[in-house]
């Protein structure tokens, strides 16, 4: 296996030329739900950049910056297995150096919900860093997992607006054998939330396998409630089911309908998806 080459100044950043560039964007930490997203980029790119780069403008007060799990080591060699050509790792002073004063702001119904609601500017950081990335990066295509489906939207939706020329490939949630999403954040459950941990998915499922019995919205999303309400020691921010791109909660089904989970064990916050109505 290959190393891959660890770029951290936009000045070496090498041209596209006549060849297709395929970026995913990451915070680092990578897992096997990352390299899912490399080796869909590698399949329908020339080659693929991966970003780690752990954004200080998506974070809040009382968030866990400072302690998000970093191993540049582990990254490469876990892109370079997925196929990727090389790592882009700027630092922060790079990405924001003295002086920088301008935000990617997604308004409307679209950022004022659900994850936008409960962390206060974390889209504007989102949406301001992929600006960047593409900008410096000049992808022909970015890859984007589907677990952080609010972020996908809004994704979609700057770049669109913005015309930056992206396209925005969604990849399906990769979980682990149990059902739990791989997420970088799972590193902060104790062995005995881990196995409780699944509670997200379950209430997904039983959304979904309620909704397929003829169960309308709010019936379908009480059985994800009742399973929630299992493992007390999980704190739920929002279970909801929603229109598939404007992310509005939804009294009737529409094709793609997503339910969306969100909430605290005493470690961590987590977050999990699933469409529960088909296209």
């Amino acid at each position: 296996m290959r190393a891959v080459r660890i770029i951290s100044e936009p000045a070496e950043i090498p041209s596209t030329g006549q060849g297709s560039r395929g970026l995913v964007p990451t915070m680092g930490y990578l897992h096997e739900g990352h390299q899912e997203l490399i080796r869909r980029a590698a399949a329908e790119n020339d080659e693929v950049v991966v970003s780690v780069f752990v954004n200080p403008l998506q974070f809040g007060p009382g968030e866990d910056y400072q302690t998000y799990p970093r191993d540049l080591e582990r990254d490469a060699r876990m892109a370079a297995e997925a196929g990727a050509s090389w790592i882009y790792h700027p630092s922060p002073e790079t990405m924001y150096p003295a002086g920088f004063a301008t935000t990617v702001r997604v308004g409307g119904p679209l950022t004022e919900r659900w994850e936008g609601e409960r962390r206060p500017g974390h889209f504007d950081g989102v949406a301001t860093v992929v600006t960047k990335l593409f900008n410096q990066l000049r992808p022909r295509r970015a890859y984007f997992g589907e677990k952080d489906y609010q972020q996908l939207q809004v994704v979609r939706r700057f770049t669109a607006d913005l015309d930056l020329g992206v396209e925005i490939v969604p990849v399906p949630v990769v979980r682990e054998p149990d059902g739990l999403a791989r997420s970088s954040r799972n590193v902060y459950l104790t062995p005995e939330e881990r196995p409780r941990a699944t509670v997200l998915y379950r209430a997904l499922l039983a959304i979904r396998e309620a909704a397929r019995g003829g169960a309308a919205p709010a019936k379908a999303l009480a059985a994800g409630e009742a399973v929630l309400a299992t493992v007390p020691e999980f704190v739920p921010d929002y279970l909801a089911v929603v229109h598939p791109e404007t992310l509005e909660p939804i009294t009737d089904w529409v094709p793609g309908a997503r339910a969306i989970v969100a909430g605290r064990f005493p470690t961590v916050r987590l977050i999990d998806n699933m469409e529960v109505w088909d296209r």
